[in-house]
Formats: structure tokens, C-alpha cells, sequence
């Protein structure tokens, strides 16, 4: 029997399981794991963004935590609505994430704490957001590099920017792609760019249209490949008649 070692577990993707939290990637774990809060329940996602209303009354003029016996409903779901976050975080850390969090009280707490343990202070973020704003502008295709490859490096960058709160309009990075191709992919660049709309261009269009040319364009290759070598076949056996 195949036992998963706990980093195969921690890839298993399921959408009724939070993503597992092993203390690297930050940002794609945050991006998963605000999505899944989200789907689960709206309100659910409003404890992490305003935090959790503990039950409160007002005692000489001072507010101080009302006791259990005296809460009403609402007052219950507040608290439940909070417990039930705090154990979903909870839930899918690593035990050395657990122990970081585990003294938080509210899931506003938590989720404020790994964005600056993971983060950093603002300061921090800001040289992350320079760094990667810097790898953006500098971004170009590769030698021997297929779209799909280049798209992927493209995609971390951009993920890496937005999970930072720096994001680039559809229309800005479909521009950015057709700008960063290699000078054989010229001709097909010119065409979209005299054919389409580049504002209203989805990336997953400019990405499908450009496997299929690459497609294309390996084919032509090989078969120019192929002549060439019966070419010189063919040279050769003459020679030899």
C-alpha cells in the first residue's frame, strides 16, 4: 500500500478540504485559501476582513465582556461564526504554522499575522512589490522556450504581484505577452495585434491562439528538417551512383 508522505497530502486538492499551509509559498496558499472562505460563506470571510464581534456590554460606562449566561443569539452566532474560522486556519497549518497562531484568539488576528510573518511589514512588501515590478517590466521570452513555459513564468509574477495587492489590467498584460515574444513570433504578434481588439482581448484567447500558431510553426520547422535531410540523402547517393 502507498503511503503519501505529508507535502503529497498537502497537494491533494479537494473543495470541501482548506488548503494546507506548510509554511512555504505564501501567497498561493492565501489566494486558495481566501477563495475557499469565500465559497463557503460570505459572512464567514467578514470575521477575517472587520473581526469577530465578541459579546460586549456597557459597565460604567466602560464596555467589558458580557457573561455566556447573558448572550442572545446573535451574540452566539458572532462567537460561533469566529470559533468556526479560527478552527478552519487551524485546521490547515502545518504543526509549526499552528504553533505561530495558535495563541490568537480571532481569526482576524491569525490571518493578520501570517500576512506579516509571510509578508512583511509594509515596508517590506513595498521592495517585494519593486522586485517583482522590476521582473515584470524586464520580462521577455527565453531561447527554446515554448508559450506554455513562458506563460507560466509570466503567471507566477503576476500571481506574486496581485497576492501583494498590485495588480495589471487584462489588457496590460496581454500586451505585455505580444511585447515580450521572440523575433520569429513577429508575424504573428503583427496579426493579432492588426486583427484584435487588445482591450477586449481574454489572455486565455492570446494563449490558445498562440500554441495553436507554435504548433504550426514547429511543424513547418520539421518539415523543412525533413527535406534537408532527404536532400542531402538523396546528393548522396548520386554521388555514389
Amino acid at each position: 500500500m502507498t503511503i503519501l508522505s505529508s507535502s503529497s497530502q498537502a497537494e491533494i486538492f479537494s473543495k470541501h478540504r482548506a488548503p494546507f499551509f506548510t509554511g512555504t509559498d505564501y501567497s498561493y496558499w492565501k489566494t486558495r485559501m481566501t477563495w475557499y472562505l469565500q465559497s463557503t460563506d460570505l459572512d464567514v470571510w467578514d470575521v477575517i476582513e472587520d473581526g469577530p464581534n465578541f459579546p460586549t456590554k456597557l459597565v460604567d460606562g466602560f464596555l467589558v465582556p458580557k457573561p455566556n449566561q447573558e448572550w442572545n443569539e446573535l451574540d452566539r452566532r458572532n462567537f460561533q461564526l469566529n470559533a468556526k474560522v479560527v478552527f478552519t486556519l487551524q485546521c490547515a497549518m502545518d504543526r509549526n504554522e499552528y504553533n505561530r497562531i495558535c495563541q490568537c484568539k480571532s481569526a482576524k488576528e491569525i490571518w493578520r499575522l501570517l500576512e506579516i510573518t509571510h509578508e512583511g511589514t509594509n515596508q517590506v512588501k513595498e521592495l517585494k512589490i519593486n522586485l517583482l515590478v522590476h521582473n515584470y517590466e524586464l520580462f521577455s521570452m527565453k531561447e527554446n522556450e515554448t508559450i506554455v513555459e513562458m506563460i507560466t513564468r509570466f503567471t507566477d509574477i503576476v500571481n506574486g504581484l496581485e497576492a501583494l495587492e498590485k495588480t495589471y489590467k487584462e489588457s496590460e498584460k496581454v500586451m505585455k505577452i505580444l511585447k515580450s515574444l521572440l523575433s520569429k513570433w513577429n508575424t504573428k504578434a503583427t496579426a493579432i495585434q492588426e486583427a484584435k481588439d487588445l482591450t477586449k482581448l481574454p489572455m486565455e484567447e492570446l494563449i490558445r491562439s498562440s500554441m495553436t500558431y507554435e504548433i504550426n510553426l514547429t511543424k513547418k520547422l520539421q518539415e523543412g528538417e525533413d527535406k534537408k535531410k532527404k536532400s542531402i540523402a538523396l546528393k548522396a547517393t548520386t554521388k555514389e551512383e
